[in-house]
């Protein structure tokens, strides 16, 4: 829809990170060795990525159903004072109390969309091309 949007699967540069390019028993770590891991090039190089992309955004969207990372990448841009909105597609997700700090929940897409433009003053009309 003509907004740039940070992949985190596909960062520029590389492909995303998992915890198994570090070590492939990584589920089976306890609290010490997860922690030295995220002291790993690897981990600091995908969290630099992750970090800098949420850093210089100026909206943040979750996408439900998702994990632990994005629900802190979320609170991170909702304490930043970003524009942020959960996309809720399907039926049958848990509701969140803590939504309510987010500027919007739907499951239409092109409700964000329109809010996001109107937020940032940009005609949406590039919706449909």
């Amino acid at each position: 829809l003509g907004f740039d949007v940070y992949d985190f699967k596909n960062p520029p540069g590389k492909t995303g990170f998992s915890w198994s390019e570090i070590d492939p028993q990584w589920r089976k770590w306890k609290a010490d060795e997860f922690t030295t891991a995220l002291d790993h090039p690897l981990a600091q190089f995908g969290f630099g990525a992750d970090m800098g992309a949420l850093s210089n955004a100026h909206a943040c969207v979750l996408l439900l159903p998702c994990g632990r990372s994005a629900h802190l990448e979320l609170g991170y841009a909702v304490g930043a004072g970003k524009f942020t909105a959960v996309l809720m597609p399907s039926e049958g997700e848990e509701p969140e109390l803590m939504y309510a700090m987010c500027d919007l929940v739907t499951d239409d897409l092109q409700q964000i969309y329109a809010a996001i433009c109107k937020r940032f003053g940009r005609p949406p009309e590039s919706a449909n091309a």
